[in-house]
């Protein structure tokens, strides 16, 4: 699997350390981790707002198959992520969050409070945080018992949403296209992005804005 942490100004100090703890556990998985928003306070300037930009694009690509994003309190980036198609994004404060996101949604973006609570043994929580949303048959229900009407909910809701929004770069181009320009506009984005692209006319999109 192909994960990409993402994340946003007012938490960058943070991404050696939540970047290291998730290269250790995704690793240890097999996976390969995509360290694509700011990675000090001196980057590519980024808000939430660009973090859902890019989820956007990196997901409907299949560039990546999972998001981790977050910001001070995690909500900003949750909402931002959720506004567009085909990104389902789940709030995580502890790892019960990510599990039961991991069990009973089964979506593909993950964000975290890199702020809020964020205290002594913060990086344990946020190491434990991916380790429950990134093990484990995912979709399988909890409890148990209450499977099947949530793997129903859980397809409905995703059904729901590709109603709703229904054209990937239609959206993208219906938002201030400097935002948009600024989301991709970064050296580590471009190059997970475009090495794993898997959808030509989004590819053709993200190269007219950097051209």
């Amino acid at each position: 699997m192909k994960i990409a942490l993402m994340m946003e100004n007012s938490q960058a100090p943070k991404n050696a350390m939540v970047a290291a703890e998730l290269n250790t556990v995704a690793g240890g998985l097999g996976h390969d981790v995509f360290n694509v928003g700011m990675t000090d306070e001196n980057d590519h300037h980024l808000t939430y707002i660009h973090l859902g930009i890019m989820a956007s694009i990196l997901l409907n690509s299949k560039a990546v198959d999972f998001v981790v994003t977050g910001c001070g309190t995690g909500q900003g980036a949750m909402m931002a992520s959720n506004l567009h198609p085909g990104v389902i994004c789940g709030y995580c404060l502890e790892p019960s969050d990510a599990f039961l996101f991991n069990q009973i949604n089964n979506g593909n973006a993950i964000s975290l409070a890199f702020a809020k609570g964020f205290g002594w043994a913060g990086e344990l929580n946020v190491r434990y945080i991916f380790e429950k949303a990134l093990t484990g048959n995912r979709g399988e229900g909890y409890p148990i018992e209450r499977a099947e009407p949530q793997q129903k909910n859980a397809a409905i809701l995703s059904e729901v949403k590709a109603a709703v929004c229904k054209d990937v770069v239609a959206a993208l181009q219906a938002i201030d296209q400097d935002l948009v320009k600024t989301a991709v506009g970064s050296a580590q984005f471009q190059e997970c992005f475009f090495s794993n692209c898997q959808v030509p006319e989004l590819a053709e999109y993200v190269r007219s804005l950097i051209d």
